[in-house]
């Protein structure tokens, strides 16, 4: 069974992934570059454009954790999980293109909390499609397969970004016209990527339309909440989750931020983490093919403590040799570690309750970064040095191992 090719709802689920991928991208490398530049035109100083950076990431996952399950619960209801799926996803393409016309660097900051919530709200769906579009045994595969081709197809509209900004002298156009034309293209790929899992998704498992949608889903996810404490497996994983991918969105969303904080040439910090995407794909189908023959437990762990090591080699860092080197390692396991927590969680939740599951496993991901992200602006504010916020993250990651550990343990 998981020896055959990828089905077509499968490899349209996975064309989200390459849409998406490419306004993270974004997000990781030219658009806090474009902030530090709107940043330094106000006067503002390094350390505190890494504070306001980091706080700006802090807000939209809040939201969406506020946000999150409550969605993702009403997701679960008959024929609703696709539209919500449709306005989030919307509300993200649509900041991503507004971020074209904002130059005052509050502003700008303000579309960019607005973008980046869409697309954190898009995934709780998207995520908990996985139960419709694929089996149980086939879910590893199938998730490891979105984060490869998602890295690698993100990188079209990324290298097509990169000459914009890089050459818009010799094109013969302003910074601002770069960047305008950079925002509304990755704008684009976004949306024709998604259309063809738009058309064709059909929700598998749901729950019947009760009377009041909306009033029953708060009262559905207080029940889920109780339900989660009694099943300690899934309770201590989501725990462990919160803490490890904590630490991998902290350093996917502060790379770049942190990179030119320590005056790291512009140029060399984005193909370096362009060198992330590449690596990151072969590596994420490399997990995939051992995920046959290893646990998904153990692959995990093994994730885990590369992260940690990746993180206290962070602390140091204050060449450019070194970005480029920790960015292959960041790509070694960036997808690997995603895919997996994702694909176990599926396995160990009733399908038919994906969407209020995946609401809170948001919460434990994307929705805990806020975490991390303010940790790194807070810690580089008191100390005045941006080394010392990072040593906060590999804390997080020991945290989520000796969790995990338990986690693991309580399902056997």
């Amino acid at each position: 069974m998981d020896s055959k090719k990828l089905t077509k709802l499968e490899k349209y689920w996975i064309l989200y992934d390459v849409g998406n991928s490419a306004f993270i991208m974004l997000v990781s490398t030219i658009i806090p570059i474009y902030f530090n530049s709107l940043a330094e035109g106000a006067g503002i100083s390094e350390v505190n454009y890494l504070a306001y950076w980091g706080y700006a990431a802090s807000v939209s996952t809040i939201l969406v954790a506020l946000l999150g399950p409550v969605l993702g619960t009403m997701a679960d209801t008959r024929n609703f999980k696709k539209p919500l799926f449709a306005v989030c996803m919307g509300i993200g393409v649509a900041g991503c293109a507004a971020l074209s016309l904002p130059s005052w660097w509050l502003l700008f900051l303000a579309v960019f909390v607005l973008a980046k919530t869409g697309y954190n709200a898009s995934l709780i769906f998207y995520d908990s499609m996985l139960v419709d579009i694929t089996t149980p045994e086939r879910m590893d595969k199938i998730s490891s397969h979105g984060y490869a081709w998602g890295y690698i197809g993100s990188c079209i509209p990324f290298i097509l970004s990169l000459v914009l900004v890089l050459l818009y002298d010799s094109l013969g156009i302003s910074l601002g016209t770069a960047m305008a034309a950079a925002f509304l293209l990755n704008a684009v790929w976004w949306l024709l990527m998604s259309l063809p899992l738009l058309k064709n998704y059909r929700q598998k498992n749901y729950i019947p339309l009760p009377s009041h949608p909306v009033r029953d889903s708060f009262s559905r996810l207080g029940n889920t909440l109780k339900d989660i404490k009694g099943q300690k497996h899934i309770f201590l994983y989501l725990l462990a989750f919160f803490f490890f991918i904590d630490g991998v969105y902290t350093i996917i969303e502060m790379a770049t931020a942190y990179g030119s904080s320590l005056g790291l040439d512009t140029q060399g910090l984005l193909l370096a983490l362009l060198v992330t995407q590449l690596v990151a794909f072969p590596c994420a189908l490399i997990f995939s093919i051992l995920s046959k023959k290893h646990s998904t437990v153990f692959l995990l762990k093994v994730c885990i403590l590369a992260y940690t090591c990746i993180a206290l080699f962070a602390i140091q860092l204050d060449r450019q040799w070194e970005f480029w080197f920790l960015a292959v390692l960041v790509g070694m396991f960036q997808g690997a570690i995603q895919a997996l927590s994702r694909s176990y969680f599926a396995k160990i939740i009733p399908p038919e309750k994906s969407g209020e599951y995946f609401g809170i496993y948001d919460i434990c991901g994307k929705g805990a970064s806020f975490m991390g992200t303010t940790l790194v602006g807070v810690i580089a504010q008191a100390t005045g040095r941006t080394n010392a916020g990072v040593a906060a993250i590999s804390v997080l990651f020991v945290i989520g191992f000796l969790i995990f550990l338990k986690a693991s343990a309580s399902r056997t």
